[in-house]
């Protein structure tokens, strides 16, 4: 079970500050201060191919953002948004160790817990609070079955003689998009309702003078979140005016820059001017994912009023491709490039180099990209998924395979493949399974998981079957070309997240035709790519799976319907003479 940190030894210490922590604002007086956030770093500690991000750089640019906010009369606070594991085998491997490090190195006031934080057993997430020296918050996480929350739900900083409170929430998806193991004895309630519970809480006991919700949720504009539970827009525009003054966000990896009200920039370019989202009263900021920007929000409160100054997203080294004009490429960062800070790099190589023994081994090589970047493997069937599946197929003698696109997590680059580039894709370690049913059964089973919508983890990746799915239901259903038949079996693969329930899939662990075969999913990828290299991306181009639109529902329901009906004469005649009819 998580607790919060021992406060024993610090009671002395909290007793001779409860004074000044009780100060309320001067009339008259401004106090300034400033946000430095960040979210969904994913494993990202090191910088990728192309020297972008990394928390070497990150280290540089805090603490000149800092610096600069102190010179100017203001303080600084430091947040993430959550989602500090999964991603790269280095970080994956290490159970995220150098990237909590990073993050004490550079000075992160607090965390919120992200759905990610649970990809692994409850007793890795221990050991990572121990290692970190910032709180991971979330007020809406409670043992299941009691009122108990099982983190800090909040921290209160002093900035300035302005006292802020930061309330951590964490998005219910969370119970559906996690491996089930890791959550069953969790539960995880309405953000609203428990924002408006610890604001009481906190107005009651701490009088904070501002309030920032610290949230892993998502950003969805005009709060059209679709499959996925509901974001910072929603939790804004639920909540009585005043109740929150800031969102900071994570989960949804955008850049939240408003081209108007309701409506986000599209393809955000580094350097650009960037206005946050306000719903409700309440500043909503987010800045993308893996520490690509620090976001800076520069506040001034005065008379019990908050207003933003100015806001920024600033690009961690990130860059463009040039072409020269001998024909190679060059990368360019947008901006001036920011140095590494020497003390982070002397802390995080020796993890470096611990990791890369055991991943730069070469295992296959391909002729083009798989593709698995989360706008395309939420959203259409790619080849990276079919690749996937085969070898699931290949592993179980599946008929067929399905997974959620969620759990695809990068793309395949042409050329060599390394053992470190499968993990990148496959980072979670779920098993390789597969379940045989009846036709019948798997009719019920496909019109569930085909019929997830779009823009989520959820969205089903399939593999030697072609369907037709029409929001409810699926028909033309045909396994490996042949139709399927409702009293025949059939066998299919698929993963031990999804098999378990995962990302709103049936539970099919119970089946009497459930088999695990204790294979681990990217071993199985391995073997595969090893077995068939050198890949050539025109054999698994994805074919098959049709999803009607609203509009092709109803046209095609209009087109089943007219030859159903007879006019009166017709219906007549086919009851006095039926040969006639049928001439």
């Amino acid at each position: 079970m998580l607790l919060f940190p021992r406060r024993g030894r610090c009671l002395a210490l909290i007793m001779l500050l409860l004074p000044m922590l009780a100060q309320a604002w001067q009339t008259d007086r401004s106090y300034r201060f400033s946000i430095l956030h960040t979210n969904d770093h994913h494993g990202r500690y090191w910088t990728n191919a192309q020297g972008e991000y990394g928390l070497a750089a990150q280290k540089t640019l805090m603490d000149k953002q800092r610096y600069d906010v102190q010179a100017k009369g203001g303080g600084a606070l430091i947040l993430s948004a959550g989602d500090v594991n999964t991603g790269v085998p280095e970080s994956d491997l290490l159970n995220a160790e150098p990237d909590i490090r990073g993050m004490n190195l550079i000075g992160y006031d607090a965390m919120a817990l992200g759905n990610h934080e649970f990809d692994k057993p409850l007793s890795v997430l221990q050991q990572q609070q121990k290692w970190a020296k910032f709180p991971f918050l979330s007020a809406n996480i409670y043992q299941k079955g009691s009122d108990q929350r099982l983190f800090k739900p909040w921290a209160i900083f002093n900035r300035m003689g302005l006292k802020i409170a930061v309330i951590g929430l964490t998005t219910t998806d969370t119970l559906k998009i996690s491996n089930p193991e890791n959550i069953a004895n969790i539960d995880i309630r309405d953000p609203v309702k428990e924002t408006e519970k610890a604001v009481a809480e906190l107005r009651a006991s701490e009088k904070p003078d501002v309030i920032v919700a610290l949230t892993h949720m998502g950003h969805y504009d005009d709060g059209q979140h679709g499959s996925n539970a509901p974001g910072d827009v929603e939790l804004a525009r639920s909540l009585p005016p005043g109740t929150i003054n800031v969102i900071i966000g994570g989960h949804s990896q955008d850049a939240v820059c408003m081209e108007k009200d309701n409506v986000s920039v599209k393809d955000y370019q580094p350097g650009q001017p960037c206005q946050p989202d306000r719903q409700n009263g309440v500043w909503i900021m987010q800045a993308k994912e893996w520490g690509k920007y620090v976001g800076r929000g520069d506040f001034t409160f005065r008379n019990g009023e908050l207003t933003l100054d100015s806001y920024q997203l600033i690009p961690v080294n990130l860059k463009h491709e040039v072409k020269n004009l001998d024909g190679s490429v060059s990368w360019l960062t947008w901006q001036e490039e920011i140095p590494p800070n020497s003390a982070m790099m002397k802390l995080l190589t020796p993890y470096q180099l611990r990791a890369a023994k055991k991943l730069d081994v070469t295992v296959g090589s391909s002729d083009g990209v798989f593709v698995g970047e989360r706008d395309k493997v939420r959203f259409e069937q790619t080849n990276l998924g079919q690749l996937i599946l085969r070898a699931q197929m290949a592993a179980t003698q599946a008929d067929f395979a399905v997974i959620s696109g969620g759990g695809i997590r990068t793309s395949l680059a042409a050329g060599k493949l390394s053992w470190r580039d499968l993990l990148q894709v496959q980072p979670f370690g779920n098993q390789v399974v597969s379940v045989t049913l009846t036709g019948d059964e798997l009719l019920k089973y496909l019109a569930t998981v085909a019929n997830i919508k779009t823009n989520s983890g959820g969205f089903a990746q399939f593999s030697n079957i072609s369907l037709v799915a029409d929001g409810k239901a699926v028909s033309e259903v045909k396994i490996n070309g042949e139709p399927l038949q409702k009293d025949k079996t059939y066998r299919m693969a698929t993963n031990s997240f999804n098999a378990s329930g995962g990302d709103g899939y049936p539970n099919i662990e119970a089946h009497a035709g459930f088999s695990n075969t204790g294979l681990r999913d990217a071993d199985v990828l391995r073997d595969f790519v090893t077995a068939h290299s050198p890949l050539k991306i025109a054999d698994y181009a994805p074919t098959g799976i049709v999803h009607l639109t609203e509009q092709q529902v109803q046209e095609r329901d209009k087109a089943q319907e007219k030859p159903r009906k007879r006019s009166y004469p017709q219906a007549i005649l086919a009851w006095i003479w039926p040969r006639a009819l049928h001439n």
